[in-house]
């Protein structure tokens, strides 16, 4: 039975990670390295992650550089990031690229707090689905009389108390990231 927790434990930190990865995907007005995570360039025919192929640092509180290792792939980067839905415009000077983070407006800002919650309750489902998932092989250990009814119960409510854990975690990084997203 310790084994079913671990698990459900485990899945439930996956959904956690992933979240925490796409909020820090999202930017606030600040430079942040991981809004090039999800662009890939095409580097001789295979998609490759910018920050395999460039140092990726942040000069100022708005702007990245990419310094590519190898000059000829800076115009590939360029394009690459001219093509995702950054929204942002890359400045190549033949030995870097800057991107420059406009302030956001206040629709913008707005429109991130939507996705923020979305991103939020998409999470939310998943940890439900996850103990639902607990829920049906704690009944199946039951009918197989592998626990007792009692112990039945008593693991369906420490499942519930391991799900309100982690929906709280998600609330409080939910919280968190609307605050830095409607911070001027």
């Amino acid at each position: 039975m310790d084994t079913v927790f671990e698990t459900i434990k485990e899945k439930m930190g996956k959904t956690i990670s992933v979240l925490e990865a796409d909020y820090a995907a999202i930017r606030a007005g600040r430079a942040n390295p991981a809004v090039l995570d999800k662009i890939r360039v095409d580097y001789w025919g295979t998609p490759t992650p910018i920050n395999q192929m460039a140092a990726v640092s942040v000069a100022e509180a708005r702007i990245l550089t990419i310094q590519p290792w190898d000059a000829s792939s800076l115009n590939l980067i360029e394009k690459a990031i001219q093509a995702s839905d950054l929204g942002i415009n890359p400045q190549n000077d033949g030995r870097v690229i800057r991107l420059i983070f406009p302030q956001l407006t206040e629709e913008r800002r707005k429109e991130l707090v939507k996705e923020v919650k979305k991103m939020a309750e998409d999470s939310k489902v998943a940890i439900r689905s996850i103990r639902r998932d607990g829920m049906d092989k704690l009944k199946k250990m039951e009918k197989a009389s592998e626990i007792t009814e009692d112990d039945l119960k008593d693991s369906e409510e420490e499942l519930q108390e391991i799900t309100d854990d982690f929906i709280k975690k998600i609330d409080e990084k939910a919280a968190d990231k609307e605050k830095e997203v409607l911070s001027v």
